[in-house]
């Protein structure tokens, strides 16, 4: 169902469509260029079976993180974490997919790590993510929030932590397979 129609577009209103090849016609000027800002606060977690980092090595891991993120054309404003998991606030390049700069950071980030230390050969990343977009009227705010993960966590565990992320951005999720490698 349209819910609104004018010259220049349709748009759909939220009744399902059973064709989801649905007529959507925009008109007028293009953009010579591609222009986003979409900040984005990425968090994940090592593999179960993997050696955790050692809170020694973490302001390095953090430098190289940023420093792919920066390579992959994205601005990083904060890495963070602990031994066991990462947080990202980073912008999103218009040339790549979410899917393709977690990709990418996680494949880099695990073969440098390895690379630190024989007692590193074991570590990897799990195979999902989180990611939540972040308004800019709260970029401080989640700052600071990466900033202090130490702290945060002496009393609430990943999965709680992450688990109310999903619940404040009301997605749905099924916490049989949530933390599966």
């Amino acid at each position: 169902m349209i819910a609104e129609t004018n010259h220049t577009a349709l748009l759909w209103g939220n009744s399902s469509c059973e064709d989801a090849s649905f007529p959507l016609e925009i008109q007028g000027e293009t953009m010579a260029n591609s222009i986003i800002k979409l900040d984005v606060h990425i968090i994940f977690h090592i593999k179960s079976t993997s050696v955790i980092m050692k809170r020694e090595d973490l302001p390095r891991i953090f430098t190289y993180i940023g420093g792919v993120l920066r390579r992959l054309g994205s601005i990083p404003m904060i890495v963070g974490g602990v031994s066991d998991y990462i947080h990202l606030l980073t912008s999103l390049p218009s040339t790549m997919t979410l899917a393709d700069l977690v990709r990418t950071v996680k494949a880099n980030s695990s073969r440098w790590v390895k690379s630190l230390a024989p007692d590193y050969a074991a570590f990897a990343w799990q195979d999902g993510y989180g990611a939540f977009s972040v308004s800019p009227s709260i970029l401080n705010r989640t700052i600071q929030y990466i900033a202090n993960q130490e702290q945060h966590h002496q009393g609430q565990s990943f999965q709680d932590e992450f688990k109310a992320f999903l619940n404040a951005y009301k997605i749905p999720y099924d916490e049989r397979y949530l933390f599966i490698d």
